[in-house]
C-alpha cells in the first residue's frame, strides 16, 4: 500500500483539493499509456532510479517500471495511489508509493537518474523554487523531463488559470543549474479538433 506521511494536501496545480482529486480518479477512467514524448525520450536509457512527481494512477510510472526503472511515485490523491498499486500487480511490476504533496515532499539530493513531471501546473511564484529542488535531486548525468499544457491550449485542456499554462518564455530561465537539451512546443493531433499544445522539457545534471 502506498506509504502515508505528514503530507496531507493536493499539490497546488489547480483549486482542486485532495478529495475532488480522489473523487476524479474515482469517477472517470484515467488513461494507462504512458506520454509518448517520455517514451521518445527515455527509451534510449539506461535504466536507474526514477522520480514520478504527480503520478496520479501511475500511467508513466508503470511503464518506466515495466522497461527496468527503479520508481518512486508521489502523489496526494491515496485514491489515485492505490489505482497505480493495483496497475502495477497487474502488469507485473512494483512502485515505491508515496501519498504526500509534492510541494512539501523533500527529494533526497542526487539520488535519482530520471525525474517526471507531467501535467503539474504550477503558480508562477512556485516554480523557480520547485524547479531547483528538482535539479538537486538528480544524480550526476540525470534527467529531467517536464511537460504540461501550453498557454494556447487555454480552454481546451489544463487549468483555467492561465498564468498556470507554460510557454517557452516562462520555462525558459528555470533551469540554472542543468544542461537542456530541449525545451519547446508539442502538438497533439485529435480528430475533427484543434490539435493540443503542450511544452516539452528535457534537460541533464552534467557530471
Amino acid at each position: 500500500m502506498p506509504d502515508s506521511n505528514q503530507y496531507h494536501h493536493r499539490p497546488s496545480d489547480s483549486p482542486l483539493g485532495e478529495w475532488a482529486w480522489d473523487r476524479r480518479y474515482a469517477e472517470h477512467p484515467w488513461p494507462n499509456e504512458p506520454d509518448s514524448t517520455l517514451i521518445e525520450f527515455v527509451s534510449a536509457l539506461s535504466p536507474g532510479k526514477a522520480l514520478d512527481l504527480g503520478c496520479g494512477p501511475g500511467r508513466n510510472a508503470i511503464w518506466l517500471a515495466r522497461q527496468g526503472w527503479d520508481v518512486t511515485g508521489v502523489d496526494a490523491s491515496v485514491v489515485g495511489l492505490a489505482q497505480a498499486e493495483a496497475r502495477a500487480a497487474g502488469s507485473g511490476v512494483t512502485l515505491r508509493l508515496i501519498a504526500g504533496d509534492i510541494l512539501a515532499y523533500q527529494p533526497p539530493a542526487a539520488q535519482f537518474d530520471l525525474i517526471v513531471l507531467a501535467n503539474i501546473h504550477l503558480a508562477p511564484e512556485q516554480r523557480s523554487p520547485f524547479f531547483l529542488s528538482l535539479a538537486s535531486a538528480l544524480a550526476p548525468g540525470g534527467h529531467l523531463f517536464v511537460t504540461g499544457h501550453h498557454l494556447e491550449s487555454l480552454g481546451r485542456a489544463g487549468p483555467p488559470d492561465p498564468e498556470r499554462l507554460y510557454t517557452e518564455e516562462r520555462l525558459a530561465d528555470l533551469f540554472p543549474t542543468l544542461h537542456v537539451e530541449h525545451l519547446g512546443r508539442h502538438e497533439k493531433e485529435r480528430p475533427n479538433e484543434h490539435p493540443l499544445v503542450d511544452i516539452v522539457v528535457w534537460a541533464t545534471r552534467t557530471a
